[in-house]
């Protein structure tokens, strides 16, 4: 996959609210938290910039389903940054954000969470895709400062595989959206890439539980990566691949019970992304124990070694996994 891109143009849908975000983007001015090699710029106001001091076009985040039935997914491998979040009954979905590539397909796509609103906040006004959510959340979407898409909203973008079964069939055509990736510059994570560390240990393997399911990262020599299983079992693209991040960090959070519940009457975990706290961070082969910091929702994460160190990533793939603070 690319690991850095140029500011590109994105299609200007007529009629659309797509459309209308990304005019009004371009106009905006600076945003803070953005991804370099380098870190971030200072503009003198306390705020870093994107390099150049230019703007760009808002990041793709696509909700995904990660039920053993939607597996293997589509477009996963494509996506700058995975983060893998807790939902009902102790399961797990993921959001791929995309900057640097657009895949021809994405799925398959399912419906939002309120964490979802606070984690996208980092990003300048993102395009959301997702299936939908239940009645009581879409208020707050439609609040949130972000562009939604769903089939409902733009039908066109939308696809449905005959081969599988609802509701895991649902699939995104991102070219129907942006003709082109809004490049590197959106993705205001806060993560920093370049040499690691100095300290860190050995690590072959880490495997983080949910209470119905279980992500496992085990380091490959031949490929530089850290290999994915989903429930024991490697974690493919749909051309048969290992899905295989350069770098995973398991970000220790608060998950609390939310004031929404799924039909079954399954209370929604709403993962805290803002705050401080730990992490352990796997690149290279070792495992880092770090901190994190986001001191506010339109803050990127900010990741440091126990020693005060900065916490650079390995250039490529970045999974995000959110796990309960022990």
């Amino acid at each position: 996959m690319a690991t850095a891109g140029t500011e590109r143009g994105t299609r200007r849908r007529r009629g659309t609210g797509v459309g209308v975000l990304v005019a009004a983007v371009l106009a905006a001015g600076p945003v803070a938290g953005c991804t370099t090699s380098d870190g971030p710029r200072d503009d003198g106001r306390g705020s870093p910039t994107r390099p150049g001091g230019q703007d760009s076009p808002p990041v793709l985040a696509v909700k995904i389903d990660n039920a053993p039935a939607a597996r293997p997914q589509t477009g996963v491998d494509a996506a700058d940054v995975v983060y893998a979040e807790q939902v009902e009954g102790g399961t797990s979905r993921l959001i791929a954000v995309y900057a640097t590539e657009l895949p021809e397909s994405v799925g398959p796509v399912r419906s939002a969470r309120e964490s979802d609103l606070e984690l996208l906040r980092q990003f300048d006004r993102p395009v959301l895709a997702h299936s939908g959510a239940q009645s009581k959340l879409m208020p707050l979407i439609e609040r949130a400062p972000l562009e939604a898409v769903t089939p409902g909203s733009e039908p066109e973008a939308y696809t449905r595989d005959p081969g599988r079964s609802a509701p895991h069939n649902l699939y995104l055509r991102p070219e129907r959206l942006m003709d082109d990736p809004p490049g590197e510059a959106a993705l205001t994570t806060g993560f920093r890439f370049g040499r690691p560390p100095a300290d860190g240990e050995p690590r072959n393997e880490l495997t983080v539980r949910y209470p119905a399911s279980r992500t496992t990262f085990t380091w490959s020599d031949a490929r530089d990566r850290w290999l994915v299983s989903m429930d024991g079992t490697p974690a493919l693209t749909a051309e048969g691949e290992r899905l295989a991040p350069a770098t995973v960090v398991v970000q220790y959070v608060t998950v609390r019970p939310s004031g929404f519940r799924d039909f079954l009457g399954n209370n929604t975990p709403y993962t805290e992304t803002v705050g401080s706290g730990e992490a352990t961070v796997l690149r290279d082969g070792r495992g880092y124990e770090a901190n994190w910091s986001r001191p506010a929702a339109e803050d990127g994460t900010s990741f440091t070694t126990e020693a005060g160190e900065r916490m650079n990533f390995a250039h490529g793939q970045v999974w995000v996994v959110y796990a309960k603070t022990p």
